[in-house]
């Protein structure tokens, strides 16, 4: 009686305490002037094609890509005798002898040739640009004047936009990615008629070929394999849609002269899994030019709202829109407290780029996600194992977009034959690896270097991300096709346990903290070691996921026994030191680095659920330690990164300032894998350089401080920050048992929420600090 008397008092509350949060608020990015350099361009994307225009007024440039474009191939870098030296690896970490086991490492235990260093590896690279060179029949050369210049990204609608006049005539273009078509379209008006003149030109730096064929400008070429130079092979097909003027060509353009509309089309692909695509370059160009305008922008809007307005967030009253983004951020870093609109657009920001930047059926977001302006991306634009492309992907489940988890999936499925290969060359394992760096092609061998290559805690990571999918969705037949991924990790990790004969305890051998070393008592320093921390934390959430779901499935009763043993013989989620950290190594070694970016140890706070504030306060008290000791600086992710533990541990405050300094804004670009961070001025997360993974794990960040679902109940506002407490609303967030949650609140309290689920069902829900069960209402 009680709990349905409950519930007719929720939907009572709900009612009077949201009904009135305004949705569908205008969520843009916007500037007064064009792009001064790439990291000021706009990014659009439809997940598979990327397009990143400059707003140029006597010239534009556009850079395109598609995320499939890599170069490399597939090879076999494993050294097939490897494993035999891993007795002698073992004796020597057990008998304290760190650097000489790390110098055979280097020597005999990793991968053949020179790894990610090397041609055949691969990378992702940027397709090329397509550039618009305005004529605006100046006399003598004159330099162009322009005013009233306006430049914006809606997120809304993932249509972007810019604006100008020049001798009384304003001048505007629209550019999106179509999530109809997949085709790039770029529309260019003008209000006096026949004003319109330019040409239009597309190229890229190596391996290119540019030709016109009728009025279709092309380029194509193949990258380079790293064997006999022919790669993956790829197409881009330009043309233009006149009203008015005319339309002539040279060798290597498309001409537009006295013209009063032009729709550009460009339709892109690569032999990637599609030996015909340039018949399918070809038709998506067909099919799109057939469309009238206003029927494709309408169809790609819908399509890509789909999934962007399932959330809505409010944290207070609306800012006046006056500033400029880059203005706005400048202000916001200065004085946070005044600007609630920045956090929310920020947020937004991120599942745009998630909804921007992969779909179903093809790959995850790289470290760029899909926008690259280089040949050689940093870090070969790839998959880091260690915790890059996982905060890619941090986001999608609490933010309402589960089926964007899917692409890494498929990566990961992609890894288990080659890392059973991995697996028995290296350690003579059963099930499969993968160590800290993958690829397209399927990479799992160690890095080409044991201070970071031979780390393996990439594979047991990746089944966190691909066990977090069916935790949000509870679907079973999504379930029933994982296990043989998580199986076959545990299988890996449970088969190379060896004991150490300090502890007792049996652990990972040879192991290591990714990138991170220590001093060893002699003032030596290495990075391989027994039983890293991160190694104990992974396997025990694994293992733990593993028996649930085979108790799920009703399968592998002996393997669930068998890993039911080895999660009492492994090392504890942490070990505190005697300064009262938590000990990143099983020994209490001395850093060599005390503010290292990577915060390794730390794991089973973030992603795992093994460190809580409420189940293991004495860990959770060291890890608040660890992180006074790490520091709040670092690249953007590692930045984000805290973030998300200090909400973790519900410190809301503390959270928050790590929010605003990475929100610290920055034009740098060089390499940096120190203090330094920020955002640049078109709201990407710089390490610097650009990478994607600091805006998605400060998405992920955000929403942990609104809504947690990982300790077995919903918890409303567990890290909410003094800044925001005053008034807000969120409509849309998951949580874990497939709930989506709405809620409302003033002076820091809930004043009202809505849980629904696909059937009505009990959950537990914890609200202003009273955990209580009540039912979901069918949604």
């Amino acid at each position: 009686m009680m709990k349905k008397k409950f519930g007719i008092i929720l939907v009572l509350t709900w009612a009077t305490g949201v009904v009135g949060f305004a949705q569908n608020k205008s969520l843009r990015l916007h500037y007064d002037k064009p792009a001064a350099i790439w990291e000021e361009t706009l990014p659009l994307g439809n997940g598979r094609l990327g397009m990143m225009p400059d707003g140029g007024v006597s010239n534009e440039k556009i850079v395109l890509n598609d995320i499939t474009l890599w170069s490399g191939s597939p090879q076999d870098a494993n050294n097939y005798e490897a494993y035999k030296k891993l007795p002698q690896i073992r004796e020597l970490l057990l008998a304290g002898k760190n650097v000489e086991a790390q110098a055979l490492i280097d020597k005999d235990f990793v991968c053949k040739g020179p790894g990610s260093g090397g041609a055949q590896w691969g990378c992702y690279q940027t397709l090329g640009n397509l550039d618009l060179k305005f004529d605006y029949q100046q006399t003598n050369n004159a330099e162009v004047k322009f005013s009233n210049y306006q430049r914006e990204l809606s997120l809304n609608s993932a249509v972007a936009n810019c604006s100008y006049q020049v001798n009384g005539v304003t001048y505007k273009r629209e550019y999106f990615t179509s999530f109809a078509d997949d085709v790039d379209l770029i529309r260019l008006t003008v209000d006096k008629p026949g004003t319109l003149n330019f040409s239009i030109n597309i190229s890229r730096p190596e391996r290119s070929a540019t030709s016109v064929t009728g009025n279709t400008l092309q380029m194509q070429g193949r990258m380079d394999n790293g064997t006999d130079g022919n790669g993956m092979q790829y197409l881009a097909s330009v043309k233009a849609q006149l009203k008015g003027g005319s339309l002539s060509t040279t060798a290597n353009s498309l001409v537009v002269k006295n013209s009063t509309e032009v729709i550009i089309y460009v339709s892109v692909g690569t032999d990637f899994r599609k030996p015909d695509f340039k018949q399918q370059v070809q038709q998506a160009l067909e099919a799109a030019m057939k469309k009238p305008y206003a029927v494709q922008k309408q169809q790609h809007t819908t399509n890509y709202q789909k999934l962007f307005n399932r959330v809505d967030i409010n944290l207070g009253p609306a800012k006046s829109a006056s500033e400029t983004t880059d203005q706005q951020l400048i202000s916001f870093h200065n004085n946070p407290a005044a600007d609630k609109d920045m956090p929310v657009l920020f947020f937004q920001f991120g599942r745009y780029l998630s909804i921007c930047s992969t779909r179903v059926g093809l790959l995850p977001p790289n470290l760029q996600g899909l926008w690259a302006n280089q040949l050689h991306t940093p870090w070969n634009g790839d998959y880091h194992l260690d915790v890059n492309v996982q905060m890619n992907h941090f986001p999608v489940e609490v933010a309402n977009l589960s089926e964007l988890n899917l692409p890494l999936v498929e990566l990961v499925r992609g890894l288990v034959k080659p890392g059973e290969k991995t697996a028995k060359a290296y350690y003579n394992a059963d099930g499969w690896v993968a160590h800290v760096i993958t690829n397209i092609w399927g990479w799992t061998e160690p890095g080409e270097s044991a201070s970071w290559g031979i780390t393996k805690a990439g594979s047991g990571w990746l089944c966190s991300n691909i066990w977090d999918h069916y935790a949000f969705t509870n679907d079973k037949a999504y379930l029933k096709s994982i296990y043989p991924i998580l199986k076959g990790s545990a299988q890996f990790y449970s088969s190379i346990l060896i004991k150490d004969p300090k502890s007792g305890w049996m652990v990972t051998a040879p192991s290591s903290s990714p990138e991170n070393s220590f001093y060893l008592p002699d003032g030596t320093h290495a990075s391989i070691c027994l039983g890293a921390t991160i190694d104990n934390q992974i396997m025990r959430e694994l293992f733990t996921n593993v028996v649930t779901a085979s108790e799920t499935l009703g399968i592998d009763q002996a393997f669930r026994d068998t890993l039911k043993l080895r999660l009492k013989q492994i090392p504890p989620p942490g070990v505190i030191s005697k300064d009262g950290r938590i000990q990143e190594w099983l020994e209490d070694y001395k850093e060599t680095e005390p503010q290292h970016r990577h915060i390794s140890h730390l794991y089973g706070i973030y992603p795992a659920s093994e460190i809580t504030p409420e189940g293991t306060p004495e860990l959770a008290e060291a890890a608040k330690k660890t992180l006074n000791g790490r520091g709040d600086d670092g690249p953007s992710w590692s930045i984000a990164y805290k973030l998300l533990f200090w909400a973790r541990l519900h410190d809301g405050n503390r959270a928050y300032k790590l929010f605003t300094e990475i929100m610290k804004p920055t034009q740098r670009t060089d390499i940096n894998y120190g203090a330094g961070g920020g955002i640049y001025p078109n709201l990407l997360s710089a390490g610097p350089p650009f990478q994607i993974d600091g805006n998605f794990g400060t998405t992920a960040g955000i929403a942990e401080m609104l809504i947690q679902s990982h300790a077995g109940y919903i918890d409303l506002l567990p890290a909410i920050p003094d800044s925001w407490k005053d008034s807000g609303s969120v409509k849309g967030l998951k949580a874990r048992g497939n709930f989506t949650v709405d809620f409302a609140w003033k002076a820091g309290k809930i004043t009202g929420y809505k849980i629904t689920s696909a059937n009505a069902r009990k959950v537990k829900v914890k609200v202003n600090g009273e955990v209580k069960e009540v039912m979901t209402q069918k949604g």
